[in-house]
Formats: C-alpha cells, structure tokens, sequence
C-alpha cells in the first residue's frame, strides 16, 4: 500500500436529484465490451453499478467505495482478489470466489456480491449432490465495487451527473489548494 491518500468520489446532497444516470453510466463503462449489452440494463443482462443512490426521502446520495488506504476488503479476502493498483482498489473479478467476506468487511456497504455475467449470460457452477440423479446449478458470483473507472481518466459517474453532485477528491490536491488560499488571503 502506498503512502498517499487515495482519491474517491463524493457527493453533495443538497445537488443529488437521485436521477440513477451515475449509475447507468457505471453499468455502461463497465459493461460495453464485456457483455455485449445493446442497451443500458434489459432482462437477460440487468444493470449492475458499482454505486447505489440511496434516496431516504429527505436526501438523495450514492454510495460507493471511498478507495480506503488499509482497505479492510482486501485485508479480509481469503485469496488476495482484492489489492491496492495506482492508488485504488481492485477487485479481480476472474479471481473472486464470491464468499462475501470482502462485503462484510467493508464499513461503507460498497460492495456487492451478484451474478457474473460472461458475454451477456449468467456463469453458473454445478453443485455437488452425492446420491442426486438431477442435476443442480447455481449462479457463479463475484464481488463488484467502484474502482474509480480503472484506466479512464475520470469515472464515469462523476461525468454523468447532470447536476455536477459528484466529484473526485483528492486530498493531497484539496490541502494544496486550501494552503494557497490561506496564503493568498493574508
């Protein structure tokens, strides 16, 4: 784990609409050539963000992973699926075998265990029944989290927002900013 404070995106509450288009354009950014989708979400391939709005009728807010620099996910996780690349938080989801320790561990409810999906179809495991002539399968699941858009230059959310709710902080840019206008003011 680096030194540096990882970056994450945060919302105001007072500019939320709870509109869901930060969680469409997750679903899109990370879906478009994975899974074939033709549109944004349909009965075979539903939407699946890595950000929930969470609306409680008083404010409207989206929830995500706040990038945590001793990231108690990746602490947890039994078979290392989870790590710290280029100041975020990656889960490798080939390597995810879906026991939701990861989701447990996570102090901000940012992680979600769902279906995989593979080419626009749901991965399922056969399941082991000694003595069971029909055979059983269940959906293959995997952990999903904001990883911040990995290897675009803003996420997706923060873009699509039509109210300019989300942003990326950054700490070490905000103090520096913060400590220039303390300079500049005396």
């Amino acid at each position: 784990m680096s030194s540096k404070i990882n970056a994450f995106v945060v919302a105001d509450s007072r500019k939320c609409i709870g509109c869901k288009a930060c969680e469409i354009a997750c679903f899109v950014a990370h879906n478009d050539k994975k899974n074939n989708a033709v549109t944004a979400g349909n009965i075979e391939m539903p939407v699946i963000a890595r950000l929930h709005v969470v609306d409680n009728g008083s404010y409207k807010l989206p929830v995500q992973c706040r990038q945590c620099e001793d990231a108690p996910c990746a602490n947890v996780c039994p078979i290392g699926a989870i790590s710290e690349q280029q100041e975020k938080i990656i889960i490798e989801e080939n390597k995810c075998i879906g026991c939701k320790t990861c989701a447990a561990a996570c102090p901000f409810g940012a992680i979600d265990i769902l279906p995989r999906y593979e080419n626009g179809e749901k991965l399922l495991t056969k399941i082991k029944q000694p003595g069971k002539v029909k055979e059983v399968y269940k959906a293959v699941t995997t952990a999903y989290k904001c990883d911040m858009c990995n290897g675009s230059d803003k996420p997706a959310c923060v873009e699509a927002c039509p109210k300019n709710a989300l942003k990326v902080f950054d700490a070490e840019g905000e103090r520096k900013k913060r400590n220039i206008a303390l300079v500049l003011s005396l």
